[in-house]
């Protein structure tokens, strides 16, 4: 059986990805969540990542680390992973790998926070810069491939790197054209988003390097963490 390292259910983006998709194909795995220590988790990551970095995949005795690369591991052995045209597989490959690469400032300025509600001091014209590409790249995929989802009928490897994107526009209130904010809906209301979002409120752990850049960007108007 696949074991998934992941941490922190509230902050880990990354770690998210691979969990989403394998819940929504049904892939069995254990979960083994290594909380962030203080200061650097690399060292105690190490014990099971080769980068010192989560997630980590591993299968029987091989570890498989990055987003990306677990993404691909899996699609080598379960159908489903990438769609089957070729057209869409070929365009959520590039959004994935736009995702996993880009949108440097939304990533900075609106750092995974499942349990808070934030309202920003600002929208830094950087930061909507990755909004206006956000809103016409998943505008794009659901016009070209006919949604819900954004190549197509079903949930695939592309909609698991957007779905940190859902809670980010959650917790921040970012605001997008109504055929994105439904897509984000979409993705905040399925079951395995659910689960992860109860188990992120249900955490007790606070990870500084986390918690100190929500203040710095705007003001908490709700926390609903335990």
């Amino acid at each position: 059986m696949f074991t998934l390292f992941i941490a922190n259910k509230n902050y880990s983006s990354w770690s998210l990805r691979p969990w989403v998709l394998m819940r929504e194909l049904g892939i069995t795995f254990e979960e083994d969540l290594v909380p962030f220590s203080d200061g650097s988790s690399w060292a105690l990551f190490r014990d099971f990542s080769p980068s010192g970095k989560v997630p980590c995949l591993m299968d029987n005795g091989i570890a498989i680390w990055d987003s990306m690369g677990i993404t691909e591991y899996l699609a080598e052995r379960r159908e489903g992973v990438w769609p089957t045209d070729d057209r869409a597989r070929a365009w959520a490959r590039c959004a994935a790998a736009e995702m996993h690469s880009g949108f440097a400032t939304l990533r900075e300025v609106c750092g995974m926070s499942v349990g808070v509600r934030v309202e920003l001091h600002a929208i830094p014209p950087a930061l909507q810069k990755d909004l206006d590409r956000l809103e016409e790249l998943w505008s794009e995929g659901i016009a070209l491939f006919g949604g819900p989802f954004l190549a197509g009928g079903v949930f695939t490897a592309v909609d698991a790197f957007f779905a940190p994107v859902a809670f980010r526009i959650q917790s921040y209130g970012l605001q997008l054209n109504s055929t994105a904010m439904a897509y984000a809906d979409l993705l905040l209301n399925l079951d395995s988003m659910k689960e992860w979002e109860r188990d992120a409120l249900a955490e007790t752990w606070r990870d500084e390097s986390h918690e100190v850049g929500v203040p710095s960007v705007g003001r908490v108007i709700a926390d609903f963490r335990k």
